[in-house]
């Protein structure tokens, strides 16, 4: 599904990441983990070509370096970024009804609308509500549900657990595995490695802008390496 070869960052002389490569299967989770400054975020920024790099990326074969950030959106990759980034002033139905801007038929966007409702029947009760006034757990949901509008085959998810409540971590993690069950490829960016590799079909360990590890979700659970440096022991 997303193929990542030599990709490389730099802000000025500072490199972020450096000559990183990856795959993603499709119909996988697959999950970055890393202490924070570990080039996780600017990955994500750099696939969906809100920053510039070097290499080159596969979207389903096909190179998508050159797109511009909303051609990309086109190509079905979507992007929850870190901490929501939702529009505060305007209601949960009019954001999800943003993130289906590329979609002009409002059968399908009615119907895609009542899928991520089923995802997040929390957001249905506050449809008309501003989403400046949820809560974080529910500004989560509006981010990741406004990404499903763009109907992706692939979906980045920037530190969905950030700032979030134990029990509310636990619910959003039961939805990332839902909408994979459904046909979702997910790429993961989380601090929370424990809960990232219970999930992750496949992971890569990050540490100053290249990948240290790699291996499935259980395999670096069990690894000692990774027990000591990102799971408390």
């Amino acid at each position: 599904m997303l193929k990542v070869k030599d990709l490389a960052v730099k802000y000025g002389m500072i490199e972020a990441v450096k000559g990183v490569s990856f795959q993603v299967k499709k119909g996988e989770i697959v999950s970055l983990i890393g202490a924070n400054g570990a080039g996780k975020t600017t990955i994500m920024h750099a696939l969906s070509k809100l920053i510039d790099y070097e290499g080159e990326v596969f979207l389903e074969d096909k190179n998508i370096s050159k797109l511009k950030a909303f051609q990309i959106v086109k190509e079905s990759l979507a992007q929850v970024p870190e901490r929501r980034r939702v529009f505060s002033d305007m209601s949960v139905e009019e954001n999800l009804k943003l993130g289906a801007y590329l979609n002009s038929n409002n059968q399908e966007i009615q119907s895609d609308m009542e899928k991520v409702y089923k995802y997040f029947p929390r957001l249905s009760e506050r449809k008309n509500q501003l989403a400046g006034t949820l809560s974080g757990g529910e500004q989560q949901m509006l981010a990741m549900a406004r990404a499903l509008m763009s109907r992706p085959k692939i979906l980045l998810l920037d530190e969905p657990s950030m700032g979030l409540a134990p029990l509310l971590i636990k619910e959003i993690f039961n939805i990332i595995q839902e909408i994979n069950k459904n046909g979702t490829t997910i790429l993961l960016v989380e601090q929370n490695a424990k809960m990232a590799l219970a999930i992750s079909d496949y992971a890569y360990v990050l540490e100053t802008g290249k990948i240290i590890l790699e291996g499935s979700g259980k395999q670096l659970s069990d690894s000692q390496e990774v027990k000591k440096a990102y799971l408390g022991g």
